[in-house]
């Protein structure tokens, strides 16, 4: 029995990894709490400071002092570089058409501004937020994950 210690303990480990990243992902799909690449509808802040508007808007990460978001618009920005058509009818079934995402200047949004997690946005939506973002900045980087 002494030879078979080894292989027991490697295969415990082996399964408390797994365990471990089950639960961790069970935890992350059932986190009440806004994450990057997810859309939710949130009182987002005007820019001059004013108020706030409840409006749907893409995750970007969250910080300490707040989550840093991207507002989206049901208007047509088709006509603006800044913006990037986004699939609304995956996360809001009564939309009658698609809507635009401002890759703009990213909002700070409060943590408790955010109401309800409509959805995710779908990988193609973040590939083009994370080569649009990077186009601004003047830099080169990967898709957003």
């Amino acid at each position: 029995m002494p030879g078979w210690a080894p292989w027991l303990l490697a295969g415990g480990v082996v399964l408390a990894a797994v365990a471990g990243w089950v639960l961790r992902r069970r935890a992350a799909e059932g986190d009440p709490r806004p994450r990057g690449g997810d859309i939710w509808w949130a009182r987002v802040p005007y820019a001059d400071g004013t108020g706030a508007k409840l409006r749907p808007c893409l995750v970007l990460r969250r910080r300490r002092q707040g989550v840093l978001v991207l507002k989206i618009t049901s208007q047509d920005k088709s006509h603006r570089r800044d913006h990037i058509l986004i699939p609304t009818r995956s996360w809001d079934p009564r939309a009658r058409r698609d809507s635009y995402l401002n890759l703009g200047e990213p909002v700070l949004v409060r943590h408790d501004a955010f109401q309800r997690r409509a959805g995710r946005a779908d990988r193609a939506t973040l590939r083009r937020v994370a080569l649009g973002r990077a186009a601004r900045r003047g830099t080169r980087s990967g898709p957003a994950r």
